[in-house]
């Protein structure tokens, strides 16, 4: 696997964002301010403020704006594959399209475009939603927060009861491809192992434990009967990706991996990204037996994602390392 990186990270600023901001907006407005937004490890997000006291969300897909590339493993680029690289223009307009038809909601696209003409990458120009994060409105607004919880309770119930085609990607399948046949339980079994096998190559703690932590991945599995339904998953959604919208109501972000999956995913992750404000999402008709299965798949994946990324350029590599270590010691001490 090739994990050559550039020797530095071009970012965009306000003078390669110009052209964009004069087809959107027209040529009267001007860029006042430029902000690259954190969090973004496969896309550059960036503010863009302008001198009307306007703003907009530029989104960009480049090898430059992506800390994944080199470093995934094989079959990371098969938009069939349910785990492929969820990154790109074409997964964010289908997942925007199809959380809109379940009664979700992510930033409305203002503009898109591919050819490059207007700057060296794909990109697109959404809404910036600036009631700022769940997250920081659990904080400094806890009635405000609980409010926004409850909506965000309902929407996940509207995802998730949604009748998916088969499970996979929400942007392949809606584009009329062919499903892989495989079951999503197996799939995630499968992503597991290969995490599994990442963790061990880079930590003698997983070597060293490494046919007990596959016996209970596989113990787990086995107890896990098999189901048809599935519902729209996010995949990773945890309260820094809501954002909350001009009438108070949630607005997910990072989106482009949108899945037809087991509704049990979304809560194992907002399980372990909500905390003590979980209660308010909990769903209590969900399977224990595909929970258990699922958190401790995550666990797994928690360390050998962080681990891959960590031996590329990603600017906090020690952030990275510290998850890694968290979810090995939590998949070292699983009790199901």
């Amino acid at each position: 696997m090739d994990t050559a990186h550039p020797p530095h990270r071009s970012f965009a600023d306000a003078r390669s964002l110009a052209p964009v901001v004069r087809e959107v907006f027209g040529t009267d407005r001007r860029i006042t301010a430029v902000d690259r937004l954190r969090g973004g490890t496969r896309k550059g997000v960036y503010r863009v403020a302008l001198d009307d006291g306007t703003s907009a969300v530029v989104y960009l897909w480049s090898a430059d704006e992506d800390y994944w590339s080199g470093l995934l493993p094989d079959g990371h680029d098969d938009p069939a594959h349910p785990f492929s690289h969820a990154s790109g223009l074409d997964p964010l307009e289908a997942a925007t399209r199809r959380l809109a038809a379940v009664g979700a909601r992510a930033p409305r696209l203002l503009f898109t475009d591919r050819t490059g003409r207007l700057h060296p990458a794909d990109l697109a120009v959404a809404e910036d939603v600036r009631g700022g994060t769940l997250e920081s409105l659990l904080e400094r607004d806890p009635a405000a927060g609980r409010r926004a919880l409850a909506e965000l309770a309902a929407v996940l119930r509207r995802m998730h009861a949604h009748r998916a085609p088969a499970f996979g990607r929400v942007a392949w399948l809606d584009a009329g491809g062919a499903p892989t046949g495989g079951s999503c339980e197996r799939a995630y079994r499968d992503r597991a192992l290969v995490n599994l096998a990442t963790a061990v190559a880079h930590d003698p703690r997983a070597a060293d434990a490494e046919s007990e932590l596959a016996g209970k991945l596989h113990v787990l599995y086995a107890g896990v009967e098999p189901r048809a339904q599935l519902g729209v998953v996010h995949g990773e959604l945890g309260p820094e990706h809501v954002l909350i919208g001009p009438a108070g109501e949630p607005v997910l972000i990072d989106v482009e991996g949108l899945l037809y999956a087991d509704p049990e995913i979304e809560h194992c992750w907002t399980g372990m990204r909500f905390g003590p404000h979980y209660e308010a999402l909990r769903d209590p008709a969900l399977d224990p037996r595909r929970l258990a299965f699922y958190r401790y798949a995550m666990h797994l994946d928690l360390v050998g994602g962080p681990l891959r990324i960590a031996a590329g350029d990603f600017p906090d590599r020690q952030w990275m390392l510290d998850v890694a270590d968290h979810h090995l010691r939590r998949a070292l001490a699983y009790r199901a």
